[in-house]
């Protein structure tokens, strides 16, 4: 049993030092991760998981099945400008297995908007934690009360069309 199969088990993080890689030619990154995901979780697909970047940012994401054995972790622009790192810097992670379910708080005033639109509703419901968290941030975000009802109205907008991100 290797040493990191045992540390996960112990509920222990798995620690690694990655390079900061850029995605194709856009503005998004990733770092690989080093080891195998069948050996520490028991999984092929995504895993999810909570991380910690260098002793100081911590978030919840997923481990990414690139083909073969091969998982990547998403780094946003947000926890890159955080972490004060890009493309090319070396980042320490300290990362567990995510088993909490992911639930979006959704404002009173946005569920309100929801149940008077049972399609926008229904769509919603059905998304990703992922995709749901963007748009709640994306309302929450806004300075202003006009910005935030506006956005409201453009989430309705945009569930209808059946888009899933912002």
């Amino acid at each position: 049993m290797s040493r990191d199969f045992y540390c996960h088990i112990m509920n222990q993080p798995i620690k690694f030092s990655a390079e900061i890689q850029q995605h194709q030619d856009i503005n998004a990154a990733f770092v690989n991760f080093p080891f195998d995901t069948v050996e520490l979780f028991g999984k092929k697909g995504q895993v999810k998981v909570k991380v910690l970047l260098d002793d100081k940012v911590e978030y919840r994401s997923s481990l990414a099945n690139m083909g073969g054995n091969c998982h990547r972790l998403g780094l946003t622009q947000a926890i890159r400008k955080e972490l004060g790192k890009t493309f090319g810097d070396v980042v320490d992670i300290k990362l567990w297995e995510d088993q909490e379910e992911r639930i979006v708080l959704v404002p009173n005033d946005v569920q309100e908007l929801l149940n008077l639109n049972e399609k926008a509703k229904d769509f919603y419901e059905r998304m990703s934690y992922t995709h749901k968290k963007e748009y709640i941030r994306w309302i929450e975000d806004a300075k202003k009360e006009e910005t935030r009802k506006r956005r409201k109205i453009k989430m309705i907008e945009m569930l209808l069309e059946g888009k899933k991100g912002i």
